[in-house]
């Protein structure tokens, strides 16, 4: 934490926060909370939420768990209890492009699903993939996408960047709600290799379901070990790359939301 250059105390409404973000697992925003003040945590319907403060700025984090339809219900879940004034979608994705490595981040202008539906978000960021920055397309998919010759097929009819699950759906909801949205992705998985077979029962379940899933799968496949604590290894690192590429978008965001909120005020100047 650097400054606190804003009151976060200055609210009408107690429940409120400046930034939504909803993410499917707690191993992707981990990093990210690690860095706010004041964290606390609580079970709001079928969704975990967490909070605190980043640099004077009240964000709402909330777990949706894997998937379209539970990211949809997070959403309204998020915008039902805290009204943020932006919703970032944030979490993982998989490379569907061969220069793309573990830990860039991508900011999704366009977000379509397999289905064809597409929603397009104006946002002007200039990539700077040397850097690891990409803007473009992502593509939302029904599961996990596991293999390299499946992403390719997906990069071929739709032009994306990344896949996830998750992100059409929460700019669907938020859409709606006339909530400004973002969505950043980090690659978590690039096109030097499958994924391995056990992440789909491993990822889909939770608390002590993900550990006999994991433990399972050990029994069935032992040499499962050196490929689940590789995954482990790449998703930590490039949670941690989201944590830090999250920390000027929050910023960014915020002020964006005062400048409107003051334009809206003096609507003549």
């Amino acid at each position: 934490m650097t400054s606190t250059s804003h009151d976060p105390h200055v609210h009408s409404d107690a429940s409120q926060a400046d930034i939504g973000i909803v993410c499917a697992l707690a191993i992707e925003i981990n990093p990210f909370l690690n860095r706010c003040e004041r964290p606390r945590k609580y079970t709001g319907g079928n969704f975990v939420f967490r909070g605190g403060i980043y640099d004077g700025i009240r964000v709402a984090i909330v777990q949706s768990g894997v998937g379209f339809a539970k990211a949809r219900q997070a959403t309204q879940a998020m915008i039902d209890a805290h009204r943020p004034s932006w919703i970032i979608s944030a979490g993982f994705s998989g490379a569907l492009q061969p220069q793309m490595k573990i830990g860039d981040i991508v900011v999704g202008t366009s977000l379509v699903d397999t289905h064809g539906q597409e929603l397009k978000i104006d946002m002007q960021m200039p990539a700077d993939p040397a850097q690891g920055l990409h803007v473009g397309r992502l593509v939302t998919a029904d599961a996990i996408v596991r293999t390299v010759e499946e992403k390719k097929q997906l990069a071929e009819r739709h032009q994306g960047l990344a896949v996830d699950l998750e992100s059409l759906a929460v700019a669907q909801v938020c859409r709606a709600d006339k909530i400004p949205c973002l969505a950043v992705r980090v690659i978590s998985d690039d096109l030097s290799s499958d994924l391995p077979v056990e992440v789909n029962s491993v990822v889909a379940s939770t608390g002590t379901r993900r550990l006999g899933a994991a433990i399972g799968a050990i029994w069935k496949r032992p040499e499962s070990v050196k490929d689940m604590w590789h995954l482990r290894e790449s998703a930590t690192k490039s949670a941690e790359k989201l944590a830090t590429f999250l920390d000027g978008i929050v910023i960014q965001l915020y002020r964006e939301a005062e400048a409107r909120a003051a334009s809206n005020s003096n609507p003549a100047t």
